[in-house]
C-alpha cells in the first residue's frame, strides 16, 4: 500500500477541499446574494404568492378571469386546504389585511373562532389538567375561516363564490400530485392523528398517507365546498356542516356545538402600525401576536443594524435580547381584547420601547425577563398574498395550529378541526386564561407595509412563534441590509425559543438560540461566549411569501419561500 508523505497528505486534502468548493460554488447565482434561491418575480397585471404552486396557479386563473385580489386569495386558500392540509383548512381560523385601492385604506379582519360555551375552566381542573391537550376534542374551538371568506367577499369580492371555489372542487374530485414537503408532513401527522375518529377514512383510504408524486383525492372536501358555494357561510355555521360537526363532537367527547357555530362572527378591526426608519409596518391587534414584531423593531431602531452586518454576534445578540423582552410582554398582555384590556398603544410607544431597550445588556444573555409595566390608557400554517391590476392587495394567513390540527375529523366533510384552544392559559386571573366563548391567543399574523401612505409590501411568514421574529428580520433585511425581496426571505434566519408563553410557561434559562446555515463559526462561538445556548434546528424557520409594489415602474415584485414548496407568479 502506497503511503503519502505528510506534506503530500496535506496537499491532497487541500486539492479535495478546492475541488469540493469549486463544485459547490458552481451553482452560485451570478447576481445577488449567494444565499438567494432564485430571482424575484416581476409582473404588471397581477401577482400571487402561496406555499403551493397549484394554489398560486388557481389564484392567477381567477385574476385572469376577471376576479380581483380578494377573490384570488379566497380561491387560493380553498385550494391550499386541499393540497396542503398539513397547514390549514376550513377547520381552522383566518386573519387578513386588505389594501383597498378604491378607498386607499387598509382593512383588518380577525376571523378567529371562540371556545365552546359549554366548556369551563372548572372542567379542566376536574380532569387534573394544568394545560389543554394538543390533540383530541378538548382544544377544538370554532373554525373561523369560512366566515372570514364571506366577510372578505361581501366587502370586497367581485366574482361569484361558486366560481371562486370551483377550481378547488375540481381538484378535490379529480385529484392532484402530492408535493415533497407536504408528503413529508402528511406522513408525520399520521403518526399522531391516525387514532382519531374518521381521520384514516379521510386521508388514508388505502391504509397509508400519500407519498410524493402520488395522486390524492378528497371527495368529502369537494362535497363540503359545494355546500358552501351554494349555501354561503350559513351552510357551514347553521346548515348541514354545522349539524355534522355537532353530532361528531357529541359522539366523541367534545364540547363544540351547533350553537357555538351558529353564533360565530368574524370581526373587522383596525390594523395598528409602527414606523421603522420611514416604513410603516401594519399588524393586527391581539388576540394575535403581530405587535410583537413591532415591539422588536421599535427596540432595534436605535441601533445601527446595517453597520453590524447580518453575520455578526452583535446583531444576533441584540435581536435575540429584544425578542425576549417583546415575548415577555406577549406572555402577559396579549389576549382576546373582548376579555382583557391590552395596552396596545402603550406597548408600541417610543417611550416604552426606550425603557425596554435599556434592559438589553450587550455583554450578557438575559436568563429571565419580566414583562414591562406600560401605563394602561383605555382607548405548521399557510400564508398567501395576492395583488390585482386595480392595485388591491391581500395579506392572508390561515391555520389549524399544530399542522393538521386536533385530529378530530368530522364524518364525510373532508377536513380536520383546529386545536387552537391549546393556547389558552389554565391558570385563572391571567389575560389569556381560558373562558367560554373566548378567542385564544393566536400565533398567525398577516403583515403589510406602507411608505408615505402608499402600499409597499404585503408579506407574511408561517410558523408559530417564529412569525414575529421573522417579520422583523424580513424588514431588517430589506431596509437595513438592502436585500431584494427574494433575498430578504432566503437569508439565513435567527430563531429563539423558550421565552415565557401566554399559556403560562416562564423562561428561567435564557432559552435556546438556533441559527440557520449561513451564520459563520466565528459568530456562533462569540454567541456561546456571551452565554447563548445554541442548538441545531431543522424545519422551524418558517415559510415566507411576499408581494411588493414598485411605484416607479408600476410593477409587482413577488417572492416565495425556498424552504417550502411554494411559488410566486404573475402575469
Amino acid at each position: 500500500m502506497m503511503r503519502l508523505a505528510p506534506n503530500a497528505v496535506t496537499a491532497s486534502c487541500c486539492a479535495l477541499a478546492l475541488l469540493f468548493t469549486s463544485s459547490a460554488s458552481a451553482f452560485d447565482r451570478i447576481t445577488g446574494h449567494h444565499f438567494a434561491s432564485r430571482s424575484e418575480v416581476l409582473a404588471q397585471n397581477g401577482m400571487a404568492a402561496t406555499s403551493q404552486p397549484l394554489a398560486t396557479q388557481v389564484a392567477l386563473d381567477v385574476l385572469k378571469q376577471g376576479g380581483n385580489a380578494i377573490d384570488a386569495a379566497i380561491a387560493a386558500n380553498a385550494m391550499l386546504g386541499l393540497v396542503e392540509p398539513t397547514g390549514n383548512g376550513i377547520g381552522g381560523d383566518l386573519f387578513a389585511i386588505v389594501w383597498d385601492a378604491k378607498t386607499e385604506q387598509l382593512y383588518g379582519l380577525n376571523g378567529s373562532g371562540r371556545s365552546p360555551k359549554s366548556l369551563t375552566i372548572e372542567y379542566f381542573q376536574q380532569q387534573g389538567l394544568s394545560s389543554i391537550p394538543a390533540y383530541g376534542p378538548l382544544p377544538v374551538s370554532v373554525p373561523g375561516a369560512v366566515d372570514g371568506w364571506f366577510e372578505l367577499h361581501d366587502k370586497f369580492g367581485k366574482m361569484p363564490m361558486e366560481k371562486i371555489l370551483a377550481p378547488a372542487i375540481e381538484y378535490a374530485e379529480n385529484g392532484f400530485p402530492v408535493t415533497e414537503l407536504i408528503a413529508y408532513y402528511l406522513n408525520r401527522s399520521a403518526e399522531r392523528l391516525a387514532k382519531y375518529p374518521n381521520f384514516k377514512e379521510t386521508f388514508m383510504a388505502d391504509g397509508k398517507m400519500p407519498q410524493k408524486g402520488e395522486i390524492f383525492k378528497n371527495p368529502d372536501l369537494a362535497y363540503s365546498y359545494r355546500l358552501i358555494a351554494k349555501g354561503g357561510r350559513d351552510a357551514f355555521y347553521k346548515g348541514e356542516i354545522a349539524r355534522v360537526i355537532d353530532k361528531y363532537m357529541k359522539e366523541n367527547g367534545g364540547f363544540l356545538s351547533y350553537e357555538d357555530l351558529a353564533s360565530h362572527r368574524s370581526e373587522w378591526v383596525t390594523p395598528v402600525s409602527v414606523n421603522y426608519r420611514g416604513y410603516d409596518l401594519w399588524e393586527l391587534p391581539p388576540n394575535g401576536q403581530g405587535i410583537a414584531a413591532q415591539q422588536i423593531l421599535k427596540m432595534l431602531e436605535a441601533y445601527d443594524i446595517s453597520a453590524m452586518g447580518i453575520d455578526s454576534p452583535e446583531y444576533v445578540h441584540t435581536f435575540v435580547e429584544a425578542k425576549k423582552l417583546a415575548f415577555a410582554d406577549r406572555a402577559k398582555f396579549y389576549a382576546d381584547m373582548d376579555f382583557a384590556k391590552v395596552p396596545v398603544a402603550e406597548l408600541l410607544s417610543e417611550e416604552y420601547a426606550a425603557k425596554r431597550r435599556a434592559l438589553i445588556d450587550p455583554e450578557k444573555v438575559a436568563k429571565s425577563v419580566n414583562p414591562g409595566n406600560p401605563a394602561l390608557n383605555h382607548g405548521d400554517t399557510i400564508y398567501l398574498t395576492t395583488a390585482d391590476k386595480q392595485g388591491n392587495m391581500v395579506s392572508l394567513i390561515q391555520s389549524n395550529y399544530r399542522g393538521m390540527g386536533s385530529g378530530m375529523t368530522p364524518t364525510g366533510l373532508g377536513f380536520v378541526l383546529q386545536d387552537r384552544g391549546e393556547l389558552f392559559n389554565l391558570a385563572p386571573g391571567e389575560a389569556n386564561s381560558y373562558a367560554p366563548g373566548k378567542r385564544p391567543f393566536h400565533t398567525i399574523i398577516p403583515a403589510f407595509v406602507t411608505k408615505d401612505g402608499k402600499p409597499w409590501l404585503s408579506f407574511g411568514v408561517m410558523g408559530g412563534a417564529t412569525q414575529p421574529q421573522a417579520h422583523a428580520q424580513v424588514l431588517i433585511n430589506l431596509i437595513d441590509f438592502g436585500m431584494n425581496l427574494q433575498e430578504a426571505g432566503d437569508a439565513p434566519r435567527i430563531l429563539h425559543s423558550g421565552s415565557s408563553q401566554p399559556t403560562g410557561e416562564k423562561m428561567t434559562d435564557g432559552g435556546i438560540l438556533s441559527l440557520e446555515n449561513g451564520f459563520s463559526a466565528a459568530t456562533r462561538r462569540a454567541l456561546v461566549q456571551l452565554g447563548h445556548k445554541l442548538q441545531e434546528n431543522s424545519g422551524s424557520y418558517g415559510g415566507y411569501q411576499a408581494i411588493m409594489w414598485d411605484e416607479k415602474n408600476q410593477t409587482y415584485i413577488g417572492a416565495s419561500e425556498s424552504r417550502k414548496d411554494g411559488q410566486a407568479a404573475g402575469y
